[in-house]
């Protein structure tokens, strides 16, 4: 093992005083991003994986509860943006201003309560101005059948229908904590509009569609998000299916923030 660092008062190397600098910055980031998701943390519901609006015992934020300085998200936290123009699991412009990234699970009813009730809100009033790009991240929480949905949505984006598939699983409340089994998965890839069933199934049983699975699971549960819907619009967390106020505020104000930092919603 390598010896201990030297004290603040004692010389230091010239490699232990050029990887100091780095390290700080590296701890201070790593502070301030904890400290954010501690609020995130504390709006969760404590006996379940599932929230909801603040109407329930879940400790929901209100619109009128937060402060005019939330506006501009942690930049640690914006950064998680992918903004890929290409990619299948997003909509909106690629340069919107706003980003909202969604970690929900297909067998989430809160999720579903948001898909069916407050996106299409958002997307007629922000996405199609081209303020807002909406990023779906896959955060199965509710065991392997919200896994193998997980999975299916990705395959059904390989063939340029995810957001079909998406809307056909909400629709249906009895999708809720569903088993998701084959014969149901490919009926909702039909609904979806998939074309190419044997594809669909080819890719949801392939080494990409875990990849990319793993890749958003690993993302959320870095951010310490324990229960679905979470949210970040701009790098300012939300917690559960709000009310749509929650949301338009959250939008509003991070819109009016780029405009005032004269951001175009690049990285």
């Amino acid at each position: 093992m390598p010896s201990p660092s030297p004290s603040l008062s004692s010389p230091s190397s010239p490699s232990t005083s050029q990887r100091r600098p780095r390290r700080g910055v590296l701890i201070a980031a790593l502070i301030a991003v904890a400290a954010l998701l501690a609020g995130w943390l504390s709006q969760y519901a404590v006996g379940g994986r599932s929230s909801d609006g603040g109407g329930s015992g879940s400790g929901g934020v209100t619109a009128e509860g937060r402060s005019d300085n939330t506006a501009a998200g942690d930049p640690a936290l914006m950064r998680l943006a992918r903004r890929d123009a290409d990619d299948p699991y997003a909509r909106g412009k690629a340069d919107a201003p706003v980003v909202m990234i969604e970690y929900a699970d297909f067998g989430c009813s809160f999720c579903g309560k948001f898909a069916r009730d407050t996106e299409p809100k958002l997307v007629k009033k922000y996405v199609e101005a081209g303020v807002l790009r909406i990023e779906w991240r896959n955060f199965p929480v509710f065991g392997k059948g919200s896994e193998r949905a997980a999975l299916a949505g990705w395959a059904a984006g390989r063939q340029g229908r995810f957001w079909q598939f998406y809307e056909a699983v909400y629709a249906d409340k009895g999708n809720e904590k569903n088993a998701f089994t084959d014969a149901h998965l490919r009926d909702l890839a039909r609904q979806a509009g998939v074309r190419d069933l044997d594809r669909f199934d080819r890719d949801r049983a392939g080494k990409a569609a875990r990849k990319l699975l793993a890749r958003d699971s690993a993302e959320a549960s870095s951010l310490g998000a324990a229960a679905t819907p979470a949210f970040l619009v701009n790098g300012q967390p939300i917690a559960g299916a709000q009310p749509d106020e929650v949301f338009t505020d959250a939008v509003e104000r991070a819109a009016a923030a780029a405009k005032k930092s004269g951001g175009s919603g690049d990285k």
